[in-house]
């Protein structure tokens, strides 16, 4: 094990009764340092002004450290450890080995690190589904809108206006990247490894009356760096066999699975059906007896003419149409929960190290994989690169807008149902709220950064969601003047008013002066969002490259599927397939 040395030297007054070493296993620093200098804060007094601890030069197997004078020093209740006394900073690089040691790493765990990182002492419990508890999800119109006034989407952070597009290109919209990727959503950090492709494993395959090849893809991140995490992102690549020309693709966050497989013709059913008797037989020789009964009976029957259809009816839509499809599995690129930060391609960017406040969460990691899927696409000739767009639903909506928002080479997205951290305004008391997302169940989708925004008491003070530099209109302004679909159900039928319909279709018409800014068009209702009313569902707002519809279904965008392929085909100039 590598040591790091301790020497408290001149400071023993403050630190210790006699000057000392002490040796810290090297891992310790880097999980509780993240980088040159050690930021923990062990939140004995919410005043204390803990100074860091400096690297200096290294010596053989050991990192010789030292300790400038603190204004403080703390003990673990009191407790000497190695017979002194010793200083927050270096009893959290410690703890930071032991609770490594001690087992897995849970989201609780990494959810108390982020706060001790942010100097947080209290969040504020999130919004409640129950009508009950006194932090019940307010439904109530009247008291919707506690901060009516949104940062202005036309307005520089020094108080200039944005007059022009190439304004908006070169100087509004880098400044909003910067302040979604440090506040909002992370940033990636440098040096992420490459990924390599390749075909895994083909199937013919035949639904939306169409012939399809279905290929099963992985790419392989290279983790030399890190070698014992594992990233493999798997995505399922549907493209209509035979076409004459490169066909549109939708990248769809969902799982990697063939729709629709093909099946055994008959005499390799039979063969796969003895196989599987035989091996029982060679297990149990009283299943012939069995069998001998049933002499019909058969574990493996041929397909029929036909194979059944995919479960999911958006991806013959988009078959049919003569689209092509890839279905992209998160799970593969992040894992959808905390404890799994330290993992997936968060974990192996980091060495298996906790996050930094500033540092991409799970949303921004999906949307990263897009992109490397979307790289991959570009060397297919079957696929038209300048007509590939991103599509999810719920969190992965989320994912999805994202994903278009950063990446510019998306062309278009299809955003379901995305609700709080998607088109839903963070400064709207509807439904979900900040606080849900910088809970413990949630706060991974973020930047840690995020959590201050739900911050009752800490180093920074309180914060709430008008604090915020930028708001959910801006993040859909991102992807102007390319083609942008909002979808939602209604209450109803399963889409829960937790989604915030109205204030996300508010949002919607506020993004729209970006498109009419670069020459492109928006809903066609004004720009003003304090005063726009839900239109009725089934109402098409499609005219322009910003389209809005709210379906007559419930949480998913299926029954939005037709329309927005017949948008997305006339705004390509496309003529849909016969």
């Amino acid at each position: 094990m590598k040591l790091a040395m301790f020497n408290s030297g001149p400071h023993r007054r403050r630190c210790g009764k006699r000057p000392h070493v002490l040796a810290v296993p090297r891992e310790s620093l880097l999980h509780a340092n993240r980088g040159r200098r050690i930021r923990r804060n062990l939140g004995h007094d919410d005043n204390a002004d803990h100074e860091a601890v400096a690297y200096s030069r290294p010596v053989d197997d050991t990192v010789q450290m030292h300790r400038p004078q603190l204004d403080r020093c703390a003990a673990v209740g009191g407790t000497v450890m190695i017979g002194w006394r010793i200083c927050s900073t270096v009893v959290l690089a410690l703890l930071a080995t032991a609770s490594l040691a001690a087992g897995p790493w849970n989201a609780e765990q990494d959810h108390a690190d982020m706060m001790r990182q942010l100097g947080i002492k209290e969040l504020r419990p999130g919004a409640n589904g129950d009508p009950t508890p006194p932090n019940a999800a307010n439904y109530d119109p009247a008291k919707a809108n506690p901060y009516p006034i949104w940062p202005d989407l036309m307005r520089m952070a020094d108080g200039r206006p944005v007059t022009n597009a190439a304004m908006w290109r070169e100087q509004r919209r880098p400044e909003l990247i910067n302040l979604f990727e440090r506040e909002v959503y992370g940033r990636i950090p440098s040096g992420v490894p490459g990924v390599t492709w390749r075909v895994e494993a083909t199937d013919r395959e035949y639904f939306g009356g169409r012939a399809v090849m279905a290929q099963q893809i992985v790419g392989h991140v290279d983790n030399r760096a890190a070698p014992g995490i594992t990233v493999d992102i798997r995505a399922t690549l549907l493209l209509p066999a035979g076409a004459r020309a490169a066909a549109p693709l939708l990248v769809m966050f969902a799982p990697a699975r063939y729709p629709s497989p093909s099946q055994p013709n008959p005499v390799e059913a039979a063969r796969l059906d003895a196989a599987l008797k035989a091996t029982l037989l060679a297990r149990d020789v009283t299943f012939a007896a069995i069998f001998a009964a049933h002499p019909g009976f058969e574990f493996v029957k041929p397909g029929g003419f036909l194979t059944p259809p995919p479960e999911d009816d958006r991806v013959t839509k988009l078959i049919a149409d003569g689209w092509g499809v890839a279905l992209l599995d998160t799970a593969t690129i992040q894992a959808d929960d905390g404890a799994g930060l330290r993992q997936g391609i968060i974990g192996l960017v980091n060495k298996g190290a906790p996050r930094t406040p500033e540092q991409w969460g799970a949303l921004r990691a999906w949307g990263w994989g897009a992109s490397r899927l979307l790289d991959y696409l570009g060397t297919r000739e079957e696929v038209d690169a300048s007509h590939v767009g991103i599509e999810g639903v719920s969190r992965s909506g989320k994912a999805a807008l994202v994903t278009a928002a950063f990446d510019q080479r998306f062309a278009m997205v299809l955003i379901g149902s995305s609700g709080e951290g998607g088109v839903k305004p963070h400064r709207r008391n509807f439904g979900e709220q900040i606080e849900n997302l910088t809970g413990a169940a949630e706060y991974h989708w973020m930047a840690g950064n995020f959590l201050k925004y739900g911050t009752e008491r800490g180093r920074l003070g309180r914060r709430t969601a008008e604090d915020l530099p930028v708001e959910s209109h801006e993040l859909l302004a991102l992807v102007t003047p390319r083609l942008a679909f909002v979808s939602y159900g209604i209450p109803e039928q399963g889409d829960a008013r937790w989604l915030d319909q109205q204030g996300s279709y508010m949002a919607t018409v506020a993004a729209g002066r970006a498109w009419t800014l670069l020459g492109a068009h928006d809903l066609g209702r004004g720009n003003d969002y304090r005063a726009a009313t839900l239109p009725p569902q089934g109402t098409d707002l499609l005219d322009g490259e910003l389209a809005w519809r709210q379906h007559e279904g419930g949480h998913t965008d299926a029954p939005n599927m037709s329309h927005f392929i017949a948008w997305a085909d006339q705004k390509m100039g496309r003529t849909p397939l016969p």
